[in-house]
């Protein structure tokens, strides 16, 4: 099977209007140039709130039945035929997450994965608002292929995205919110950030889709410029598809999941593994001998 993924990066502001249909409109485009699975990047119907401890962000949730823009995306997903994983702000009675909703190409929900790894850094107060999420990692059988998706902070795992790999994923998709470090103006983290997902695809024999945002962000205590960089890494760690750091992008790239899935046995990484010897793994960090 021949699938075209897209990755996709914008600036959002607080019109969540706007911010919608600025979604949607990178949707469409990238549908036009064929692709089945479009990623748009991390919590995109606002700007990124995390910037602050405010009790008013709380707000911005909903009940995933009630996400205007998973409703409104739902039906485009099912009008363009394409796969659309939606990375949303969830309520859940008074639980918060970072919530992921995977629609499959005819507009249906096929489940949730909620973000595992919560951060916690200036400017990236996440766990003032979500909960560690209870889902266990995902993979779902799309129409367009088998796929794995971290929510940003997860994508510096290896944990999770082996995990993903073991379930049989056949690509992983990383929606992510991430630039510049309000305690450390000198910090540049955005290579760093990339060479990790590569390593995942390496390690991993599979494609990596990373969609970033853009744009500079004013919160009350400070500011964040995202970098963009969106990228597209094929099954040997390369990346074939980049953006820039401050254009509204789409990158498209074709994979053949059959090819890559022979390319992935001969290989052999999944053959070899010792899971006998994964314990430590189970650890926050081994006791000293």
């Amino acid at each position: 099977m021949k699938v075209t993924v897209a990755a996709t990066q914008m600036a959002c502001g607080w019109d969540r209007e706007a911010n919608m249909a600025g979604a949607e409109r990178l949707v469409r485009e990238a549908a036009a140039r064929g692709a089945n699975v479009v990623l748009i990047q991390e919590l995109f119907e606002t700007p990124y709130f995390c910037k602050d401890h405010l009790a008013k962000h709380f707000e911005l949730a909903s009940e995933i039945g009630e996400n205007p823009a998973v409703k409104r995306l739902a039906g485009v997903a099912a009008e363009l035929g394409v796969v659309l994983p939606l990375s949303v702000f969830e309520r859940a009675q008074n639980a918060y997450f970072n919530t992921l909703v995977m629609v499959d190409a005819d507009g249906s929900s096929l489940g949730i994965y909620r973000k595992s790894h919560i951060p916690e850094s200036p400017g990236y107060h996440e766990k003032f608002y979500f909960s560690p999420g209870d889902t266990g990692f995902r993979v779902w059988q799309t129409r367009f292929g088998r796929l794995g998706v971290g929510i940003c902070w997860d994508q510096w795992f290896p944990e999770c995205a082996r995990a993903m790999a073991v379930m049989g994923a056949d690509i992983l998709l990383y929606p992510t919110a991430i630039g510049s470090e309000p305690q450390d103006p000198t910090l540049d983290s955005r290579w760093h950030w990339q060479r990790t997902m590569q390593g995942h695809a390496a390690a991993n024999v599979m494609p990596v889709v990373a969609s970033n945002r853009i744009g500079l962000e004013q919160g009350e205590k400070c500011s964040i410029t995202f970098y963009g960089h969106s990228f597209i890494a094929d099954h040997t760690g390369a990346v074939v598809e980049e953006a820039d750091d401050h254009s509204e992008t789409v990158l498209t790239a074709t994979f053949d999941l059959d090819a890559t899935r022979r390319y992935r046995q001969a290989w052999g990484v999944f053959r070899d593994r010792r899971p006998d010897l994964y314990g430590p793994l189970l650890s926050l960090g081994s006791p000293q001998s």
